[in-house]
């Protein structure tokens, strides 16, 4: 026993290995953003400006950009997509750029093993797609780099990469129509509740479009699922869009009637705008 105690005293004493763990000049991120049913993912390093000129210096003119710091930029697609028109299949690309004072190459890239920029193993044959982005110059000043998505609807978002003065914005889109009529049609031929014909008639009414198929859907809700309020708050929009205002009337009426019963103020509210609107349009 006490030799064994002996060996694990000087083990002890001998010097470790280990090393200190350091805070990281450029942090690690990710990013996740919905897009009607998809989802884009992005993974990717924030260095800072610290004082220094970022792109044409720290970040040369014409040479191949990691799009940030660190081992590459990973953008994953759980969908296909389209980036500025152009078809981009759904899986994970190292995301690359070439930038230019005037015009920058950004480039999806099908290789995700080069450590940072790959500069010396990159092969632009290995690309999945590659577009061309003007630089904006922005009015404040991005000291982290920042990958962000705005303008985001069910079909479309722009991806935009801002840091120091300037901002690349590329724009993205995915046909989320034509999922969510699969989708649509699919929970409609199983076993289809009042919420899921409610749910179809909203899509198609948040849509602007197929307003008399979502009339219908709403008709099977109420039949089957009884009177609520917000059945009636769409089936008066779809009216309206319909111009059969006089029906929307009614129907924004008993919207109202249901909601107030719910305390649901707001509603009764947006019902109360509607029927005056409607009333003027049908003076009118």
């Amino acid at each position: 026993m006490r030799s064994i105690l002996v060996i694990l005293l000087i083990c002890l004493a001998l010097p470790s290995d280990a090393q200190i763990t350091h805070p990281k000049a450029s942090p690690f991120s990710q990013v996740e953003q919905e897009v009607g049913l998809s989802k884009i993912t992005v993974d990717y390093s924030r260095p800072s400006v610290r004082g220094r000129t970022i792109f044409g210096q720290l970040v040369p003119y014409g040479r191949i950009w990691r799009v940030g710091a660190n081992e590459s930029t990973k953008i994953t697609l759980d969908t296909d997509m389209k980036v500025l028109g152009n078809s981009l299949l759904k899986g994970t690309y190292a995301l690359y750029a070439f930038p230019e004072s005037d015009v920058w190459k950004i480039v999806f890239h099908n290789n995700t093993t080069h450590w940072g920029d790959g500069r010396t193993a990159y092969d632009a044959a290995e690309d999945a797609l590659r577009v061309s982005v003007i630089p904006e110059k922005i009015p404040y000043f991005q000291e982290n780099f920042l990958i962000t998505f705005e303008n985001i609807t069910h079909s479309s978002l722009d991806m935009a990469w801002v840091w120091e003065n300037t901002k690349i914005v590329v724009p993205m889109t995915v046909d989320t129509h034509s999922m969510m009529v699969e989708e649509i049609n699919k929970q409609l031929q199983e076993n289809p509740t009042a919420q899921t014909y409610y749910e179809a008639a909203r899509y198609y009414q948040e849509q602007g479009m197929e307003y008399s198929l979502a009339l219908d859907y709403l008709n099977k809700a109420i039949a089957l699922g009884g009177d609520t309020y917000y059945f009636y708050r769409v089936k008066s929009l779809v009216e309206a869009a319909l111009l059969d205002y006089k029906a929307a009337i009614l129907s924004a009426q008993r919207s109202l009637e249901l909601a107030a019963k719910e305390g649901k103020d707001e509603f009764v509210r947006m019902n109360q705008e509607n029927i005056k609107n409607w009333n003027n349009s049908i003076k009118n």
